[in-house]
């Protein structure tokens, strides 16, 4: 029995691997395997043959940023030309447009916009709740409130967070994640904060009972190590939830992806679809501790997201009516709801619409359609 068989095993015999274990299968290019050992640990969580989505919209509420990520395409410089700020009326015009398909979720992200105080944010949630109720704010990456912080004239980030809560955050994205090691975070987005600036907003949310998801980017050139500290270090933060109690289940799902090079300050070879879903099975194999994994359609297209259903995912992710952050970078793969109904059912999978909490609202059978277009985001 080869090493990477041995590691497999002990994943399905329901054994946890180690940072050693996790690294060997990083630097192995026996993916079909992995995949496979992937694949029976996420149908023993979801035996039910059901993949979700759901109907939401991202919207960029700003791109003025303080940050000058390399990898980001996206970002205009505080006093740029092109920098923006969407009036509320057109964030609301937004959502409305959202509910009107159907949708439940908002996620809403921007740069650090230095100029923009506390109270932009607190303002706008309860403007956007007291419009619209019942719509999910899954909104906000740790970067962005930790500039919250930082404008807030001395609150502490326990209090940031749950002041947002109150206006109507109800969970935060794992956006800006990258890799979770500072080796590279200091190369790529030196003024970002390192990977425990990141972690800490995510466990003050997890303490107020918020969800949040946690996400992965490779193709940065980061080393096999960085990826398994990335995964592990995550895993310990979902551990570090559950033993405390919390009443809520913390990091609601995982998203890997790729670096995105196009239009950015960082030149590198596209990592492929075969290191895309050997990251995923990986992260399925390592991660015992979290229920989803969400398929990546903007950076990998509708083909291999369809493969990654057999390679961990449970879930397609978000049908984004809007997304301007990776097809800044040149990456848009627009997808309608009636081919994704399609690319589920090919994989033998049934679809449903769920929401933000993973609960689903709406089982599609064979003759259920939608015709209104959407461009699929993580």
């Amino acid at each position: 029995m080869s090493q990477v068989d041995r590691i497999l095993k002990d994943a399905l015999d329901g054994n946890r691997l180690g940072l050693e274990q996790v690294v060997t299968l990083f630097e192995s290019d026996e993916i079909e395997k992995m995949g496979h050992a992937a694949n029976i640990l996420m149908e023993r969580r979801h035996p039910e043959p059901i993949t979700t989505f759901v109907v939401g919209r991202n919207i960029n509420y700003t791109n003025v940023c303080d940050v000058y990520c390399r990898f980001c395409a996206f970002y205009r410089a505080p006093g740029s030309p092109e920098g923006y700020v969407l009036p509320d009326e057109v964030i609301l015009q937004k959502i409305q447009e959202t509910i009107n398909v159907g949708g439940t979720e908002i996620l809403m992200q921007g740069g650090t916009n230095p100029n923009l105080p506390f109270t932009y944010y607190i303002d706008l949630l309860r403007k956007i709740k007291s419009h619209f109720p019942g719509i999910t704010m899954h909104s906000f990456s740790p970067a962005e409130i930790h500039k919250m912080r930082d404008v807030s004239e001395g609150l502490s980030l326990d209090e940031v967070v749950r002041q947002l809560h109150e206006a109507g955050l109800d969970s935060l994205p794992g956006g800006g994640g990258e890799i979770l090691d500072d080796r590279t975070r200091r190369k790529i987005s030196r003024l970002k904060g390192s990977w425990t600036d990141w972690m800490d907003v995510m466990k003050a949310a997890h303490r107020l009972n918020m969800n949040t998801t946690a996400t992965m980017v490779i193709g940065f050139g980061e080393e096999m190590e960085e990826r398994a500290l990335h995964l592990l270090r995550v895993r310990e933060a979902q551990d570090e939830c559950i033993a405390n109690g919390y009443n809520t289940p913390g990091f609601l799902a995982f998203i890997p992806w790729t670096f995105q090079p196009e239009n950015t300050n960082m030149k590198r070879e596209k990592a492929t679809p075969e290191e895309y879903l050997k990251t995923l099975a990986i992260s399925r194999i390592a991660l015992d501790n979290i229920d989803n994994f969400q398929s990546s359609w903007v950076t990998m297209g509708p083909e291999i997201g369809k493969l990654s259903l057999s390679y961990g995912c449970n879930d397609f992710g978000s049908t984004m009516i809007e997304e301007n952050v990776v097809s800044a970078a040149g990456t848009t793969h627009k997808v309608n709801i009636e081919l994704i109904l399609q690319l589920i059912r090919e994989t033998g999978k049934i679809p449903a619409q769920r929401n933000t909490k993973y609960q689903i609202l709406k089982v599609y059978n064979e003759t259920d359609g939608v015709e209104h277009d959407f461009v699929m985001q993580n």
